[in-house]
């Protein structure tokens, strides 16, 4: 038992310390970003268990969103682990799909004033890959996100699935706070999340 546990904290270490924090920047990490999404999909999973993405992009939207907002990632060697998508509202026509969370985020208030009058960050998905589950792999992207975002976007917000309960808890761990739910016509209820950098 002894044995199992120290191989486990090894394999561990050896793993945290193999990952490496950036940013999205060559076509590999793109295709990369998209090898996952299609991975993880709500259409391609036997259970929802694990957590799971609701919108799959193309190539060209991830690489001119990253324009205006670089995405995350973590890579273990050349693989693509885990990212996290940044979207601002320069992209928010690009996905078609996404326009109704936009103008979603647009009407609520946060703080006394509307959310469109500040200058914010959408995360357009994350995704952690099933071999890097459970080892704070999503904690370390979504702190090198707050690094490279903070200094220039007041808060980060995004909406949840609220059957997605390992993300939900997932986010709520890192910072994130709910602040609406909704029903959309399908119907599938979200939640809305902030994380305010400047508290």
């Amino acid at each position: 038992m002894f044995f199992q546990i120290a191989l486990n904290l090894m394999t561990f270490q050896i793993l945290m310390k193999a990952l490496s924090y950036q940013i999205a920047q060559t076509i590999e990490d793109f295709q990369g970003i998209l090898n996952l999404q299609r991975e993880n999909h709500l259409s391609s999973l036997d259970s929802l268990e694990h957590g799971f993405v609701t919108v799959l992009h193309k190539i060209e939207d991830i690489q001119k969103m990253n324009g205006f907002a670089p995405h995350i990632i973590a890579k273990d060697g050349q693989k693509v682990a885990a990212y996290v998508l940044a979207m601002t509202v320069d992209s928010k026509d690009d996905v078609p799909v996404l326009i109704p969370m936009f103008e979603q985020f647009d009407q609520l208030d946060f703080k006394g004033k509307k959310v469109s009058e500040y200058k914010y960050l959408v995360v357009g998905q994350v995704c952690v890959g099933k071999d890097y589950r459970g080892l704070g792999v999503f904690d370390q992207l979504y702190q090198k996100y707050k690094e490279v975002h903070s200094k220039d976007f007041v808060f980060v917000i995004t909406e949840i699935a609220t059957n997605n309960v390992r993300s939900l808890k997932a986010h709520q761990r890192v910072g994130f706070q709910e602040i609406q739910r909704f029903t959309d016509p399908i119907p599938m209820e979200w939640s809305i999340v902030i994380w305010d950098w400047k508290s």
